[in-house]
């Protein structure tokens, strides 16, 4: 059973991880996971911890520049486990060819109590069209 309050708290994650995201930061991602965190993204091998991690998101943000906006489609939250699914969209600048275009996706994202504090422990996306 979930409380508002877990609700609420792993909502502003998922705008955290949004506002990160937009700002191409790798800095401000790393602290929304957990240590052991994996980032699935589509097309890459999977990044496990926080090398891994900085190394994938970094290559990402080296690449493209996000201008995204999620859409909650659900949170459920049971002890220390939650999952949010969500929808995003918005447009991407590639950096090599300086060319924009739209970026739509679906996303996964599984949660886990960490130390007391949701972090994003599993996050999966793929493209909606």
């Amino acid at each position: 059973m979930s409380t508002k309050t877990d609700q609420e708290v792993i909502e502003k994650i998922l705008f955290s991880y949004q506002d990160a995201l937009n700002a191409s930061s790798t800095e401000k991602v790393l602290p929304l996971y957990t240590r052991d965190g994996q980032f699935l993204p589509t097309g890459a091998p999977a990044a496990t911890g926080k090398i891994e991690l900085t190394a994938s998101y970094d290559k990402v943000f080296k690449t493209i520049r996000l201008n995204i906006k999620f859409h909650i489609e659900e949170i459920v939250v049971s002890g220390n486990l939650a999952f949010a699914r969500t929808n995003s969209q918005g447009t991407n600048l590639v950096h090599a060819t300086g060319k924009t275009s739209p970026e739509e996706n679906r996303e996964l994202f599984v949660f886990f109590k960490e130390d007391g504090q949701w972090k994003i422990s599993r996050y999966m996306f793929n493209k909606s069209k």
